[in-house]
């Protein structure tokens, strides 16, 4: 219980004080923003900092911080680091500056941004690889909601039903105006999920005695096969890269980066952005640090066995039956549905976002007109069409690409960000490291993973050599990145800036 309660402090302690170092280097300004100085009444529209807040905390929090937050606690304790660290000093900044350099280009999708301070070939890359992410989160945020709504449904309507009720509102939500059903709505499931969070928080408290709060190993506890035999242990996924990987929205998530964006053609000061973007994402951290010490607590024995963690991987890791076990038994039967409520919430109102931040990405790259119905309508529909056509593959191969996907684009706005703050601050490009240096982290998870991960090049098949392999070939490929970002950004401004003169994105003023 120590150790839970300390990382919850850290976390918010966290908020307050590197929160304040990331938006004292960023230099917030007075300039109007892109809601203020422009508005549109379909995307650009002014909306209020708590209104922003916890619609940005619905955009991003969808089932990563719950789904994968579970999945991570197959790991043991040792997850706790990876979502307070990872949320502090790479998630919360990746969020902040991913809104701020969007704020700060007219509202422009992340694609455009990163085109604009990583050069025309990022540019093109970003655009096709946000547009699959997007539509896979759209559909991961399709079928795990409607998954979960079937469980309470049993009798009535089955998980098919679900998928096409939930796509005809991610229909509405993607083509209206984000004030009509996302500014209305949003505010009232937002305090539903910080209130399901915190019964569950609660939850796991109040049963600490049959199931007591493991405190911190930083021992592998992921769950292995013993050989009936030999007693050897085979099947132990190495901390390193697996759980940075799948312990992706509660930690640091590309995602988000594409979500901002909506929230950043809204907001109504520079100034609010910490609140709003690295707030939201501290938030996010919390309500993983919560499920994950839940799923740790609930699934392992009393009796130190940790069987219970082998039970974990028997049902999948973080799905739609771990989260609805916990949720009744750790809130009986009147409060675990109201809980699982709010986690049918939380994919719901990032499956919407999802697909309107794709038809968004779509209009600037095409350079559309957001104000035409009918512009909104033949994107809109052939979207939601493809999304539900790949709700039909098995959904944990769509998770597993989601969250390779999504850590890669991460790393990449992260090198952004960090290009961005070691060219427009005049002598002082110091600032960039503090992007450099997570998105150099960020770099090697993922090519770590690239190279180990079965549905990518599979060396983990090769046994622990593949794995010395994949781990060589990512620190190796990192650094590289990194090198190529010094000489090219801090030993050489100028070719950076010479990227930054284009226009990526152009509105006509109302």
């Amino acid at each position: 219980m120590i150790t839970f309660f300390a990382a919850l402090v850290i976390l918010i302690v966290g908020y307050f004080v590197y929160g304040k170092i990331v938006e004292k280097i960023f230099k917030p300004s007075d300039a109007a923003t892109p809601a203020i100085a422009n508005p549109d009444g379909i995307d650009y529209v002014p909306i209020s900092t708590p209104k922003a807040f916890l619609i940005q905390l619905l955009n991003i929090a969808g089932l990563g911080p719950i789904f994968g937050a579970i999945s991570g606690a197959m790991w043991g304790p040792s997850v706790y680091i990876w979502i307070v660290g990872g949320t502090l000093f790479a998630g919360a900044v990746h969020d902040f500056l991913s809104g701020m350099l969007s704020e700060r280009n007219d509202g422009a999708s992340i694609s455009e941004v990163t085109g604009k301070y990583l050069g025309k070939g990022m540019h093109n890359v970003m655009r096709v690889f946000s547009v699959v992410l997007l539509v896979m989160v759209g559909v991961v945020f399709m079928v795990g909601p409607a998954g979960l709504l079937a469980l309470l449904t049993p009798e009535y309507l089955d998980v098919k039903v679900w998928t096409v009720i939930i796509l005809i509102y991610y229909f509405l939500a993607t083509l209206l105006p984000i004030d009509k059903i996302i500014g209305k709505i949003y505010p009232i499931f937002g305090l539903l999920l910080i209130l399901m969070a915190l019964g569950i928080g609660i939850g796991t408290l109040i049963h600490s005695g049959e199931r007591p709060m493991m405190e911190l190993t930083l021992k592998n506890l992921y769950p292995g096969t013993v050989d009936n035999v030999t007693g050897a242990i085979t099947g132990v996924r190495p901390i390193w890269p697996l759980m940075f990987i799948t312990v992706a929205c509660g930690a640091i998530s590309g995602f988000h980066a594409t979500q901002s964006p909506i929230v950043s053609r809204c907001i109504k000061s520079e100034r609010e952005g910490r609140k709003i973007f690295y707030g939201a994402m501290v938030a996010e951290g919390i309500i993983a640090l919560i499920w994950a010490a839940a799923a740790v607590t609930f699934f392992w024995n009393k009796d130190g066995t940790g069987t219970g963690l082998a039970a974990l991987k028997a049902i999948g890791g973080g799905n739609s039956k771990s989260v609805y076990a916990m949720c009744v038994a750790l809130l009986g039967k009147i409060g675990g549905p109201i809980a699982l409520l709010g986690v049918i919430v939380c994919p719901i109102t990032s499956g919407d976002t999802a697909f309107r931040s794709a038809r968004m990405t779509l209009f600037d790259w095409f350079k559309l007109d957001e104000t035409k119905l009918k512009v909104r309508l033949s994107i809109a529909t052939p979207l939601l069409l493809i999304g539900y056509g790949i709700s039909f593959i098995n959904y944990g191969v769509i998770w597993r690409y989601f969250s390779w996907s999504n850590q890669t684009i991460a790393m990449i706005v992260l090198w952004a960000g960090a290009v961005y703050l070691a060219t427009n601050y005049g002598t002082n490009p110091n600032r960039c490291w503090l992007a450099a240096i997570p998105a150099t982290f960020m770099s090697a998870v993922s090519m770590t993973y690239l190279m180990y991960a079965p549905e990518c090049i599979n060396l983990g098949a090769k046994g622990p050599v593949g794995l010395t392999i994949s781990y060589a070939v990512g620190i190796v490929i990192a650094l590289v990145f990194l090198a190529i970002f010094i000489f090219t950004a801090y030993l050489h401004p100028e070719k950076s800036l010479e990227k930054q003169k284009q226009v990526i994105i152009t509105r006509k003023l109302h």
